[in-house]
Formats: structure tokens, sequence, C-alpha cells
């Protein structure tokens, strides 16, 4: 997945996050942005998407947000929230900005 994001540019900061918030798949820089992946995968791209609830969610914010804590801009900092949905082909869809910060 992260090579995925690499072509289109972006630069991998960290995989598997951990903070006491909870984990937060890939992290990424987009340009000036941060870039918080999830990444989900079953049969087809509907049923992965269902795999991410707003409980799931909230904790991926605030694992971001903990993140964001070594960053001189703190919650200031540019960011955004991405889903990467995987197929059982392999196949690769991105919803950008799918979480509201």
């Amino acid at each position: 997945m992260a090579a995925h994001f690499a072509r289109a540019g972006a630069r991998v900061v960290a995989r598997r996050w951990r903070g006491r918030s909870g984990e937060i798949d890939l992290v990424l820089r987009d340009g000036a942005a941060h870039v918080f992946v999830e990444v989900k995968a079953a049969a087809g791209f509907a049923a992965a998407a269902t795999r991410l609830g707003p409980r799931q969610a909230a904790r991926i914010m605030d694992a971001a947000l903990e993140f964001l804590a070594d960053d001189p801009r703190g919650q200031d900092a540019e960011m955004r929230f991405d889903v990467a949905l995987v197929d059982g082909a392999g196949r690769v869809a991105v919803m950008a900005n799918a979480l509201a910060a």
C-alpha cells in the first residue's frame, strides 16, 4: 500500500504507527500535509468500506492528533484522512478526505 502512495508522490513517514489512542496504518507526507491512512480489505470495495465504523474513525483521529504532538504546528498542521480500500483481486481505491477532522 505504501508503494501505491509513493507512486503518487507521497513520502511514507510511518507504517503501523501506534500511540495511546490507537494505530494508524500509514502516515504520509504529501507536500506540507500529513496524510493519515486507514487500509481496509474485503472481497469488494463496498464491503471494505463498511469495515470502518464511527468509533474506529474517532480513534484514528485521536491517534493522529497524538502523532502531531511532535510537530511544531501541532493541531494546526495541515492534515487529511484517507481510506484505502483493497478488493479481493488486490486492486486499490483511495477515498481521499474520507474522514472529517
